[in-house]
């Protein structure tokens, strides 16, 4: 009886999940191979090539490093910011008694006692909180940026733009992932009404995901090769 209760979370969840985190996996498979075929490596080379900017006129483009970098850190805060506070929201249902089922039980779809509702507020608490992780380090690495960026060159290229580059990508490596894992926890929040509505928002957000992640040129012009000059990574042009 409970697996006639169960069976459609333990089916339709699991894989949205799967297609969700298979297209995520051929998405840094672009990202590493063909880079320029995708926004994420797309604008990875105009960041490096920002930063080489700024910092061959670093005298006259200051003032704009540091407005560009400050705009980033607002995004990831606020960001930050309402993951913390669904977090809160959430570990306050957690402890209640979960009266908050009682109205939905003829309303939903699959499982709905009391460990399934658990099961869905934790999952959903834990989503936030690595979200929440995500973008702090990532405004940890970009104040970091904002500090080096302006940093006067010296003999021994210490402070290179390639190491600026690096704590950037970083920076907006993290800031990816939380946004990713929060917009992960938007189906699961549709899980308290069934597994049914999970699988569907899994389902159209994929192909909203190709469209957002994709460059709509020739896919050619993406092919490139790595090469190490002076100890940093370049791209080249095949």
């Amino acid at each position: 009886m409970e697996w006639r209760k169960s069976y459609l979370d333990v089916i339709l969840v699991p894989l949205g999940f799967v297609i969700c985190m298979g297209y995520h996996i051929w998405l840094w498979h672009k990202v590493k191979n063909q880079p320029l075929t995708t926004i994420i490596g797309t604008n990875a080379n105009g960041r490096r090539l920002w930063v080489e900017a700024i910092m061959k006129d670093n005298e006259k483009k200051n003032i704009l490093a540091v407005q560009t970098l400050r705009n980033t850190i607002m995004g990831a805060t606020l960001m930050a910011t309402t993951s913390i506070l669904l977090c809160s929201g959430l570990a306050a249902v957690i402890s209640s008694t979960y009266s908050v089922k009682q109205p939905l039980n003829d309303a939903i779809y699959g499982a709905h006692g009391e460990f399934i509702v658990a099961l869905k507020y934790v999952t959903l608490l834990l989503i936030f909180l690595f979200s929440f992780l995500c973008h702090t380090l990532s405004i940890r690495f970009i104040n970091q940026v904002n500090f080096l960026i302006n940093c006067p060159q010296d003999n021994l290229g210490i402070v290179s733009p390639e190491y600026v580059s690096e704590l950037l990508e970083k920076g907006f490596g993290l800031n990816t992932v939380g946004n990713r894992l929060f917009y992960a926890a938007l189906p699961l929040l549709l899980w308290i009404f069934g597994p049914v509505l999970v699988f569907l928002c899994f389902i159209t957000m994929v192909p909203m995901f190709y469209n957002l992640d994709f460059v709509c040129c020739n896919q050619e012009k993406g092919k490139i090769e790595y090469t190490c000059e002076n100890g940093s990574d370049q791209f080249v042009g095949v």
